[in-house]
């Protein structure tokens, strides 16, 4: 019987894909409605900030805590959902002015007591 993939292996296994087909939308949320709810993603595989390419980036419902400053690399983005995860903190201002494309971004249900200071 196959081994179960790991949340992290199975965004790996997306990113692949979408990096192999130019994507410029990628989901890596963790759907809500499963029962019992799917293990989660708690970090961000690297090969993610190779995906300069993406317009949309889905990764809500999951246990992030922290976002690398990487996420400045796609600076494509136009919409990013971060909702229901355990961010409490931001990339630094540099980081997030490079998406300078952006114009939709969701960070409901999070735990954030700071914000960058631009």
């Amino acid at each position: 019987m196959p081994k179960e993939l790991t949340p992290y292996q199975l965004a790996e296994q997306k990113i692949a894909d979408a990096l192999r087909s130019g994507a410029t939308e990628l989901d890596l949320s963790n759907p809500q409605y499963k029962d019992p709810k799917p293990p989660q993603l708690t970090e961000l595989p690297d090969s993610l900030w190779q995906l300069t390419q993406l317009t949309n980036l889905n990764l809500s419902s999951n246990q992030l805590t922290t976002l690398p400053d990487s996420l400045g690399q796609l600076t494509q983005l136009t919409t990013l959902y971060l909702s229901d995860n355990r961010l409490t903190t931001l990339p630094d201002s540099l980081a997030l002015a490079q998406l300078t494309q952006l114009t939709k971004l969701n960070l409901s249900s999070n735990q954030l007591t700071a914000l960058p200071d631009s």
